[in-house]
């Protein structure tokens, strides 16, 4: 009898075949539209004169962030600690985490990051310095902290002078922990659709933390660094004059939220990124029903769409059960669907990459390349 400890899942994809016999569910990235968004927004970092610091919470792959380094980029951004142990040890050198943390497994996590990478983190309450000072002092590290401020997202961060007063005298007077400058990050200004009104939310968040800067100037406080916008609002940040770095992160992929909004700029991205699906059943008419669930796409932001020249008029995704995808059928006879291979845009890539363990990368109908995503599930 066969060791039935060997069995093991057939991979979905091998380097040489053909998309068609790509297995799915599986993530497609289409390397052209990649590398367009990539060389993009690195040029608009360039052209602006800011440091281009991407945020890998969208694809958490370490392959993505070294193309990213290699295009330009001066470090990445991750949210959750334990998101950065595997770009720190892959040697990706420079890890900001754009969050605060709090509670002695996260400061233990944050030492030992500090001890192999140019680590920075987030505070936006004073007893965060004091803990992070102790537990930086007691693990002979030196770690860069920014106070966030709220410029609009009403999420984190503080939004008072006195309070950033009191943070950056906290962390000036520790001598374990080194003041970098301010997170700034307007996470709602991203997702407005209407160009000019994104433009005026992100010059109202550069006026804010303007202010916020001037007022520790007048203090002999400088800032080194201002970090924050996204996809959404790169093209502005990137001219404000305020910011030094910006952190988009779907820009790679473009999912189908942001794939909704008016790009009237300078940076015209592409979407790259899809979800394979298969057609397993047809025994409703009407409808058909794919391998792409809720296991699979993150709905958070909307359902997937179909992505098709030929097609996207005749199938609507309506509903995402756990290993199942439900299509109306708009034209045509929905048995001549059983076994199609589709293509979905998924709404929200960041969620969607972490149902996943590899992206599968083509180029003209053909695999490539195959990234693991090892930061996938990692969000303490």
């Amino acid at each position: 009898m066969r060791d039935r400890a060997r069995l093991r899942p057939p991979a979905a994809a091998s380097i040489g075949d053909r998309l068609e016999d790509v297995g799915s569910p599986a993530l497609l990235v289409d390397l052209d539209a990649f590398d367009h968004n990539l060389a993009q927004m690195q040029a608009l970092a360039d052209a602006g004169g800011v440091a281009l610091r991407p945020h890998a919470k969208a694809h958490k792959s370490v392959a993505i962030a070294k193309r990213q380094l290699a295009a330009g980029a001066v470090g990445i951004c991750c949210q959750k600690l334990s998101e950065a142990y595997p770009f720190a040890a892959a040697g990706i050198p420079g890890i900001h985490i754009s969050n605060e943390l709090v509670g002695a497994d996260k400061l233990a996590m944050a030492v030992e990051l500090a001890r192999h990478v140019d680590l920075s983190l987030c505070v936006d309450d004073v007893r965060q310095v004091r803990a992070m000072a102790a537990a930086a002092q007691a693990g002979g590290v030196r770690i860069t902290v920014l106070p966030e401020v709220d410029v609009g997202h009403g999420r984190c961060g503080v939004n008072s002078t006195d309070a950033l007063t009191r943070l950056a005298d906290a962390i000036g007077k520790a001598p374990s922990l080194r003041f970098g400058g301010l997170q700034a990050y307007h996470g709602g200004a991203q997702h407005v659709p209407v160009w000019v009104q994104r433009r005026q939310a992100a010059q109202r968040a550069a006026e804010v933390v303007g202010g916020y800067v001037r007022h520790l100037g007048a203090r002999g406080i400088p800032c080194p660094v201002v970090t924050g916008g996204g996809t959404g609002t790169a093209e502005f940040d990137s001219q404000s004059g305020v910011y030094t770095e910006i952190q988009p992160g779907t820009y790679l992929f473009l999912d189908g939220h942001y794939g909704a909004s008016e790009w009237l700029g300078r940076f015209q991205p592409r979407h790259s990124l899809f979800l394979s699906a298969t057609v397993m059943s047809t025994a409703r008419p009407g409808v058909v029903v794919c391998d792409a669930g809720l296991k699979s796409v993150a709905v958070d932001s909307g359902l997937p769409r179909l992505w098709s020249r030929d097609s996207s008029g005749w199938l609507r995704y309506v509903a995402a059960n756990d290993e199942h995808g439900v299509f109306e059928v708009l034209n045509g006879d929905s048995q001549e669907w059983l076994g199609n291979k589709l293509m979905l845009v998924p709404g929200h890539c960041d969620p969607t990459a972490n149902l996943h363990a590899q992206y599968v990368c083509f180029r003209a109908g053909h695999v490539v390349d195959l990234w693991e995503i090892e930061a996938r599930g990692l969000s303490r």
